[in-house]
Formats: C-alpha cells, structure tokens, sequence
C-alpha cells in the first residue's frame, strides 16, 4: 500500500476542494493518506490528521498544494527526509510545480503506478556569524539574499570564494542561488538561467552601482563568504525570500552547498526546458 502525504496551502481560495477530490482519489485507489492536521480539520478528516514531521517520517511522498512558495517552504521544512514531493499547482506560475489541478485522476494514476522520474534539487545552506558567533545556520531550495531596507542607501558586500577575494559589490545587495533559484530573484535581478542539474553556486549583484558588475558561477564545491557593511544598519538577509533577520555592519555570511537535496517527481526528462518555454516565455502549445 502506498503511503501519500496531502500538504496544502490553507490560504488558496480552492485548496480544500482540491485536497478533498484528492484524498478521494487516493483512497478509492487503495492508498494510505496521510493529511496535514491543519486542513483534517476543514475537511472533516480528523482520522487521517498528521503533522508535517509525522508525514515525512512516514509517507513515501507528499503532494503539495500551492504555489511555489508553499513548495519551497515544504521543502525546507522536509529537508534531509530524502521525501519525493509532487507539487500540485494553486498559485500563478507554478514553475515548480507538475500538475494543475484539473489533471488530479492522472496524476493520482501516475504516482501510484511509479511512472514519474525524480529530480534531484540542490540546496542551500548558510550561516549567519556576528563577531565570531553564530547566530543561525539555515536551509534554502532558492537562494540566499542579502539586501538593503527599502529607502536605504546602498550597501557594501565583499565576497570572498573558499577565502580567495572576489569582488565588492556597492548596491542594494547580492543573491546567491541554487540552479533551482536561478528562475527566481535572481532571475529578475539579470542572472541567467541555469539547468538543475549543474553543480554550481550562482552570485547575482542586485542593481550594482557599477556598469560592470556582472552574475558570476562558482563551483558547487566552493564556500562563498559576504561581508557587509553600510553607513545604516537598514540591511537583512532573507531565505527564499519568505523570511528573514536584520543584519549590522561587520556581519559575515557563509554559503555553500547544503548536504540535503529536495527530491521532486516529475513526468518526463527535459520538463525543465519545457517549463521555461510554457512558464516563462510564454509559448503555448
């Protein structure tokens, strides 16, 4: 019998449905839900109410439904569980996501039949250190974002890879993602886009004070340091950009490959590509 986790946005106006007609389709199927105790409740399901550490211990994968950020930070918080996660789409790009909600009973087919692949999505680890303490040490699926307040002047980060100096950016801050984050901040910031399958850390300059500034790809092995500093104390550093800490002059932040991977099931080889026409370019077949 399969083991399925049901994890939904509570804030999507039709997450209910969706979740309900998907714990139907599961069970008349034979499977085993597990339903994320929050929305058990909504549904009338306390039976199959578990919490989201109890669902990554035992299902086998777990459906998300949202957006991308409900995924990312599913996925941080199943970090090191080695859990497949599928991610029904709720949001409005959905570029993480495999499947609309309209496509449920093939979906459904498709996962207790074993005919998906899965990727193997690097993440991110860093740690913030203040006067030779540290303060936390954090995981993202996305990136790692160091920025000024809103109507601050410009900050300084010096970056450092594997202690060798690389440069010093003065603007509103820098992003260091994963290949997954390429499509994200950095990607609105003039970072390229890059296949989740390579093994690199990408550092993109946000709105640099410098016409030659440009995104850098540094080895996946290599430790990136960023020192800040500023005339303000108007600077935080944000994970996945869902949340973050305030930052002071002096701050270092150590970022490197995290030893966890994100496990997501797609249908197909090559869905990247295809996401990035359909998502982004906006070409519809």
């Amino acid at each position: 019998m399969k083991k399925i986790g049901i994890i939904a946005n509570k804030g999507k106006p039709e997450a209910r449905i969706v979740a309900r007609e998907l714990v139907y389709l599961l069970e008349v199927r034979g499977a085993h839900v597990f339903l994320d105790e929050t929305i058990a409740v909504d549904l009338g399901r306390v039976d199959l109410g578990a919490s989201i550490a109890e669902i990554g211990s035992h299902a086998d994968l777990v459906c998300v439904l949202g957006g991308d950020g409900t995924l990312l930070s599913i996925a941080r918080k199943l970090a090191g569980r080695s859990i497949p996660i599928f991610g029904i789409n709720l949001g409005t790009l959905g570029f993480l996501s495999e499947a609309e909600p309209e496509h449920l009973p093939h979906a459904v087919d498709n996962l207790l039949s074993g005919k998906y692949n899965i990727e193997e999505r690097a993440m991110l680890e860093a740690s913030l250190v203040r006067k030779g303490s540290t303060l936390g040490t954090y995981t993202a699926m996305n990136d790692i974002g160091i920025a000024k307040g809103s109507f601050c002047r410009i900050i300084q980060c010096a970056v450092y890879s594997d202690d060798e100096y690389v440069a010093t950016f003065s603007g509103d801050g820098v992003i260091v993602s994963s290949p997954t984050g390429s499509t994200a901040y950095s990607l609105s910031a003039g970072g390229p886009i890059v296949a989740p399958n390579v093994d690199m850390l990408l550092l993109t300059p946000v709105a640099p004070h410098s016409l030659t500034a440009r995104p850098m790809v540094l080895s996946g092995n290599q430790t990136i340091r960023v020192e800040v500093d500023a005339i303000h104390q108007e600077m935080g550093l944000s994970i996945d950009g869902q949340f973050g800490y305030r930052l002071e002059g002096g701050d270092h932040i150590y970022i490197k490959k995290s030893p966890y991977v994100t496990p997501l099931i797609k249908w197909k080889k090559g869905s990247f590509f295809e996401a990035i026409r359909t998502k982004l370019q906006g070409e519809w077949e």
